[in-house]
């Protein structure tokens, strides 16, 4: 005998269960690249993929302050408070996190957290800019002042000879000091344009040859070679003025920290659709783990010599500023003894 399929209880109508509608928070969170927490109680009933890949596949389920282990989140797990609350440390040591919450049904919330590190990382450099633009700044305008206060007392006939080299030192870290704001100054003008990209046929050959001049009248020895540089070749999108002071700081560089009476060699080609720019020098080289840094503000592999000819530590960040804003690419190749290499590529104009 077949057994019937429902069930009368009283006399009311015969019902048919039916299933729970899905969930749609589930595939809601993971649309958000952000990482989401869904909270039943202080359970996790939910994670999209991102909070998975931050704090372990195996949340889903587990109890919510085993899942986020860290101290300063506490507060907000327990429901005291929504945040925001900075998470320092969580999934790396110089991660930094921001956690919110909030209720969306009785007994459910949702935790989010958002990544504030490369924030930090932003302000940090500003704070790190201030600071060594400063203490660059104060080194020369404190000699200034030692010097002028001993001129004061240097009135004498006798004191000429003192007068005269302590002018002397004095101008040099005057013009220190202009050449320091000169480059701040630049390098705040083409942070300011980066979103503004060029729009000029700029032939960089003539550009070359222009600098090159500018260098023909060293008398240390040290002369400037030109590889074989056609006209109307090498056209490129892009700023004069900043193309010009890219140029002008590679082939400085090259003189600055090449070896007296060496020469230092500049040659544009076109290949693969790309101006490729290259200004080797027969220095001494750098060493390979201060190759990655050569473009941070203020950064020197040799802070001595380079404040000693004159250098800011801005040259090298001005250049890659300048090749990012042109959508070009920067590389520097180095070997101890024997010399560096500086390479810009950029892209052609089409014909």
């Amino acid at each position: 005998m077949a057994l019937p399929r429902f069930t009368r209880l009283g006399s009311g109508p015969i019902a048919e269960s039916k299933p729970a509608p899905p969930d749609p928070t589930g595939p809601l969170i993971e649309a958000i690249a952000e990482p989401l927490l869904v909270l039943d109680g202080y359970h996790i009933s939910h994670a999209n993929q991102a909070a998975r890949a931050l704090l372990g596949e195996h949340i889903v389920g587990d109890y919510v302050r085993l899942a986020l282990r860290h101290p300063a989140a506490a507060p907000l797990l327990s429901g005291d408070e929504d945040g925001p609350i900075a998470l320092n440390g969580l999934g790396g040591h110089d991660r930094l996190w921001e956690l919110s919450a909030g209720t969306i049904a009785p007994g459910k919330r949702l935790l989010r957290l958002t990544d504030r590190s490369a924030q930090r990382a932003a302000d940090q450099m500003r704070v790190d800019f201030v600071a060594n633009a400063s203490h660059e700044l104060r080194t020369p305008l404190a000699s200034l002042i030692g010097f002028i206060e001993t001129l004061e007392d240097a009135n004498g006939p006798e004191d000429a000879d003192t007068r005269l080299r302590f002018l002397s030192i004095m101008d040099g870290e005057a013009r220190r000091m202009q050449r320091l704001i000169d480059d701040l100054m630049s390098l705040s003008r083409i942070e300011a344009d980066r979103y503004f990209p060029p729009k000029d046929r700029i032939d960089l050959a003539p550009v070359l040859r222009e600098v090159a001049d500018e260098f023909a009248t060293r008398r240390d020895g040290q002369r400037l070679a030109l590889g074989n540089i056609g006209l109307g070749k090498a056209v490129v999108i892009g700023d004069r003025g900043q193309l010009h002071q890219l140029i002008h700081n590679i082939i400085s560089n090259a003189f600055k920290y090449g070896r007296e009476g060496s020469p230092v060699v500049a040659t544009l080609k076109v290949a693969k659709g790309f101006a490729r720019l290259s200004v080797a020098d027969e220095g001494d080289g750098i060493a390979p783990e201060h190759l990655p840094r050569l473009t941070e503000r203020f950064f020197r592999a040799d802070p001595g010599r380079s404040r000693a000819i004159g250098g800011t530590g801005l040259g090298l960040a001005i250049v890659k500023h300048i090749v990012e804003r042109h959508k070009g690419r920067l590389d520097i190749a180095s070997t101890l003894g024997v010399g560096t290499t500086v390479m810009v590529e950029l892209p052609l104009t089409p014909s």
